[in-house]
């Protein structure tokens, strides 16, 4: 699966964006979606899971203030982060996993950078 990430720039805290991921095919077709990020001098970490049976997770850190969703007709999946504060800055990337008996597959987006400051 092809994955195009968009959405991010700059915002003061206490804003809002939106991101979105694209994929090339349906996203029904891979067990979770996800959307990872990684901050300056952090570890690439999970910030919220669709699963192709709806099922969501968050992160603690953003649990109240992002929502994980997608339109299946347009096979994107997105994240509404509100109420933003300076430590969500990172680059996020969407990710698709296929989960198997032989393993787990993921295809990665190319990272779409968030700024928040004031």
């Amino acid at each position: 699966v092809q994955l195009q990430a968009s959405g991010g720039g700059l915002v003061q805290p206490g804003g809002s964006l939106r991101l979105s991921c694209a994929a090339s095919r349906s996203i029904l077709s891979v067990n979770q979606m996800n959307w990872y990020r990684q901050g300056p001098g952090k570890q690439r970490e999970l910030v919220a899971r669709i699963t192709a049976g709806g099922f969501t997770q968050y992160a603690e850190a953003v649990k109240g203030r992002f929502t994980i969703s997608r339109d299946s007709a347009k096979n994107t999946v997105y994240l509404q982060m509100n109420s933003l504060k300076p430590e969500d800055t990172a680059v996020y990337y969407c990710n698709a996993r296929r989960i198997a008996a032989g393993g787990v597959n993921d295809d990665w987006g190319q990272g779409t950078l968030v700024t928040v400051s004031s």
